[in-house]
């Protein structure tokens, strides 16, 4: 499976887990200048960016092993642009991570919710 089909399945399927743990997803892709956020959801009074990551093996550890400094450097610059430029916003916000692990089939072996992952 190529990079983008890999994340692009992560981000679908992690847009479904969320949808059905109640929150509210508002934009997916969001891009600025600062970076790139997978999912802007809303979880009841809350604002969530959430980063996706995908995995197809052990290899390199984790998905959510993976989510370096520089990475939620950009995730809070592009964060707070998004904070910047929309209005009507929840008044309280966090970053979650989705971690999915695919099989060589493309089917999900495991995806973990891990809230307020920065915190």
């Amino acid at each position: 499976m190529k990079r983008k089909e890999l994340g692009d399945l992560g981000e679908k399927s992690a847009a479904d887990y969320l949808r059905k743990r109640g929150y509210r997803i508002h934009e997916r892709n969001y891009r600025c200048r600062a970076g790139e956020i997978d999912i802007v959801a809303q979880d009841r009074d809350c604002l969530v960016f959430v980063e996706v990551r995908t995995r197809t093996g052990p290899a390199f550890g984790t998905p959510e092993e993976s989510i370096g400094a520089v990475k939620k450097g950009r995730l809070a610059s592009a964060a707070l642009t998004y904070l910047q430029t929309h209005r009507k916003l929840p008044p309280h916000w966090r970053f979650d991570v989705v971690a999915i692990e695919v099989g060589p089939g493309g089917e999900t072996e495991r995806i973990e919710l891990i809230r307020d992952a920065f915190g």
